[in-house]
């Protein structure tokens, strides 16, 4: 797979920052309801900014490991844009994941998000949902996100492509002032002639902080 197929492949991703207040879930579940408690959490947030690094290692040839810093910028209704400081043109693929982040909110944009059930990761019980786009994609077949019902956390995300390649990233939270966020990512990439991972960590987040429109280039 050349560099433009990743770069597409990879920008079909979209991962989450938001999430939603700890309690039982009552009664009968749908894909709407989860999202809107996922949503409910940090009620306040109207955007940050925070330092990230990532570490990426190719496992196979040619075998590259890049390590990239940039800056995460979020800004409600649903703009989350990572603006890295260099890319080397080989990692401008992998870098796309992390650029990619979206809100839940935004989900039912362009895809169709439905409740698949209960499951478990680790022994732990979640909530399944999965997505397809609404307009056919020739690169993704649909996407997995695990809720914890205990906090409505996004804690695993899974992208499933239609050349049988997969990209798993895992998310860990912290508490910065009253607000939980990401702390860090975990990617694992098993895509036709690439296989590699990616980690990301989080620095301190600066909340409520005025944000340029401009920052965010999907706009």
């Amino acid at each position: 797979m050349n560099g433009k197929r990743l770069l597409a492949a990879l920008a079909c991703s979209s991962f989450l920052v938001a999430a939603a207040p700890a309690g039982a879930v009552p009664g009968r579940l749908d894909a709407r309801t989860i999202v809107q408690r996922m949503l409910a959490r940090n009620p306040s947030l109207r955007s940050f900014q925070a330092h990230l690094h990532v570490n990426i290692r190719m496992l196979n040839f040619p075998f590259f490991a890049p390590e990239l810093d940039g800056t995460s910028y979020f800004k409600r209704p649903d703009n989350y844009e990572v603006v890295f400081d260099r890319v080397p043109p080989y990692a401008k693929g992998f870098a796309k994941m992390f650029d990619a982040i979206g809100d839940p909110a935004a989900w039912e944009t362009d895809q169709n998000v439905t409740y698949a059930g209960r499951g478990s990761l680790g022994g732990r019980p979640m909530l399944e949902l999965r997505m397809t786009k609404k307009v056919y994609s020739s690169v993704l077949d649909y996407t997995l996100a695990y809720v914890d019902p205990s906090d409505y956390q996004v804690t695993r995300m899974e992208w499933h492509y239609r050349n049988g390649g997969t990209i798993v990233m895992t998310q860990s939270f912290k508490t910065e002032g009253a607000y939980s966020v990401i702390a860090s990512q975990h990617a694992s990439i098993d895509i036709p002639h690439i296989r590699a991972v990616a980690d990301a960590t989080y620095g301190t987040y600066h909340t409520n902080v005025a944000v340029d429109s401009s920052v965010f280039s999907k706009q």
